[in-house]
């Protein structure tokens, strides 16, 4: 066993300040020149992570404390992105679970937890935010323990030190009623608590690859921790899938150390390390000493429970802003992400413009989509589906616990979408204080299919045809409902501009302008008054869209449409999917 290393990650439900804390260690470990401007959420480098507030990317930072090397894994605090959290956990000896001070133990909380607990990782627990006026963490400290005795493997994981922080005031206090100075006590905690890494350094070669990094001068680098034995730059070594074998030469090692790669000679068992010399290493491969190449078990991810289509964009506007936008161009992009986007599947289907793609969850599914867009390609996408198995003979789905914070006056609004979603209550409770909402879910299990789900949406305002949407007609079509463009925006048939105020679709003409018969008349016409149009996130796009809507999307615009874009078309279809129904 190393005492000069400690492997740690850092694991909890979204927005309990995970990140933040690693902003406190970051800094108060002297990793940054003092009058350096470095601001908040340092790992969250990613564009969409600091838009969203998230952490979507597992990343990878190391800290010196005492003469120790801490190397801290940053993981996904969303449900969504679990599959980041299992790929990495096997490189940590320990864990910080971080849990709000006001929220207790959340769904993310509890999964996260009991991957870690099985994994045998040493847990730290850190309730944070303490310095909330709401905070309650005697309270938050008995939920955590309540929750350990429920998820864990063996009685030495209920022997586990409980810390307290206020990350964005830097300081953590080993008890209540210390006086609060730094984030020290945290370290002096990873030091005391989490053992050092084990594994002979005398053996043959062998990590599992758990994250794929690429430099434009070096290609593809393999990230993992070094079960066994020595690498070092020039050593030969072979990369092993299944019956797939690679011989390959190491050309570089690094340590990660602060934010950065340091090249390094020679890297023995226990530390986190980046490999380059290999052109085609997928997550979960092993790298082996040439001499004695042995195959680790491979990392065990669970399956997707949500998927969407993913097809060309077959729009009037097609190509118009998109850079990639042919099928195989699409579907490259699809199978490269396989390579780190563990949690994510994709087939073929029987059209060769359009491929199935299924995730964890819608918000997984969309950060792809968003990604791919700001790359520059233009595609469709169907509204997501909960995958549906049979098993034994028995059509099964995906069952979630969901977790719901309202205000007091939306608990009828929400208690009745979700009983038309067949959702089941199983706990209320009123807190008294509740102003947010807030919604979480975890994944149970698969279930035997309870019936369809009601689609509670009212019909689209679909464009009649192709032009430009004028005051005129859009002040008509809000006659009829709400609208989703500006004057202005150029429509075509089939085109969603708005929503219906009754259950059928309408076609509008949103190009339509008055008829001019004075002046007295064209000066009325720059008199009207349009409602603001409702503006749609992606997310919120793709939980509105019907089975038989798309949406266009493309790195300047995201469109809303039907499938089958003329009127007359989409009637026959209508009609002749009632006819195969019936006969069913």
């Amino acid at each position: 066993m190393r005492s000069d290393i400690r492997n740690i990650a850092i694991i909890a439900h979204v927005d309990h300040g995970k990140t933040t804390i690693i902003d406190a260690m970051l800094k108060q470990s002297h990793v940054f020149r003092q009058n350096q401007q470095v601001g908040d959420l340092i790992m969250d480098s990613n564009d969409l992570e600091r838009e969203k507030g998230i952490t979507i990317l597992s990343k990878n930072t190391a800290i010196t404390y005492k003469g120790v090397k801490i190397n801290v894994i940053d993981t996904p605090g969303h449900v969504d992105f679990s599959g980041e959290v299992e790929r990495v956990l096997n490189m940590a000896d320990g864990c910080l679970l971080i849990v709000d001070a006001v929220d207790g133990p959340m769904p993310q909380t509890r999964f996260v937890l009991r991957r870690a607990l099985q994994l045998g990782l040493r847990p730290i627990a850190v309730i944070n935010k303490i310095d909330r006026p709401s905070a309650r963490p005697e309270v938050v400290a008995e939920m955590i323990q309540d929750l350990f005795l429920e998820l864990a493997t063996d009685a030495s994981q209920l022997d586990f030190p409980i810390l307290y922080a206020a990350a964005k005031s830097g300081y953590a206090i080993a008890s209540l009623g210390d006086d609060p100075s730094s984030i020290e006590p945290l370290f002096e905690a990873i030091l005391k608590y989490i053992p050092g890494p084990e594994g002979d350094p005398e053996g043959g070669f062998q990590m599992l690859v758990t994250a794929l990094l690429y430099d434009s001068h070096l290609g593809q680098i393999v990230v993992g921790r070094i079960l066994r034995g020595r690498v070092a730059p020039g050593d030969r070594m072979v990369r092993l899938k299944g019956d797939d074998a690679e011989l390959f030469k190491v050309t570089k090692v690094f340590v990660f150390q602060s934010l950065a790669r340091d090249e390094v000679e020679l890297a023995e068992a226990g530390e986190i390390v980046a490999i380059a010399g290999l052109h085609n290493a997928s997550i979960s491969d092993t790298i082996a000493g040439a001499e004695f190449p042995e195959a680790l078990a491979p990392i065990d991810i669970g399956e997707p429970t949500v998927q969407m289509t993913f097809g060309v964009n077959d729009s009037p506007f097609a190509g118009r802003e998109g850079k990639y936008v042919m099928s195989r161009q699409i579907r490259a992009r699809l199978i490269n992400e396989l390579q780190t986007n563990v949690s994510l599947r994709v087939t073929d289907t029987e059209s060769a413009d359009e491929f199935l793609v299924a995730g964890r969850g819608e918000l997984h599914l969309s950060i792809l989509i968003e990604t791919m867009r700001r790359e520059g390609y233009e595609f469709r996408v169907s509204r997501p589906q909960a995958i549906i198995k049979t098993i034994e003979g028995k059509r099964m789905e995906p069952y979630e616990r969901l977790t719901v914070e309202v205000a007091q006056e939306a608990i009828g609004a929400v208690t009745e979408s979700l009983a038309s979603r067949l959702a089941r209550m199983t706990d209320m409770r009123n807190d008294g204080s509740s102003l947010t909402r807030v919604m979480n879910s975890e994944f149970l299990d698969y279930r035997p299919l309870r019936g369809e789900v009601r689609d509670t949406r009212t019909g689209a305002l679909v464009a009649a045809g192709l032009g430009t949407a004028v005051a005129y007609g859009l002040n008509n079509a809000q006659q009829r409902g709400q609208t989703f463009i500006d004057p202005g925006t150029e429509v075509y048939e089939g085109m969603i501009v708005g929503v219906h105020a009754r259950e059928q679709d309408l076609v509008v003409n949103v190009c339509k302008e008055k008829k001019m018969t004075n002046v007295r008349a064209a000066s009325a016409d720059t008199a009207i008054r349009l409602t603001p149009p409702v503006q749609m996130s992606l997310e919120e796009a793709l939980n509105f869209i019907a089975a038989d809507e798309v949406i266009e999307i493309t790195p300047l615009s995201m469109r809303l449409r039907k499938r089958v874009l003329g009127s007359n078309a989409r009637h026959r279809s209508s009609k002749a999917g009632a006819r195969a129904a019936a006969t069913a």
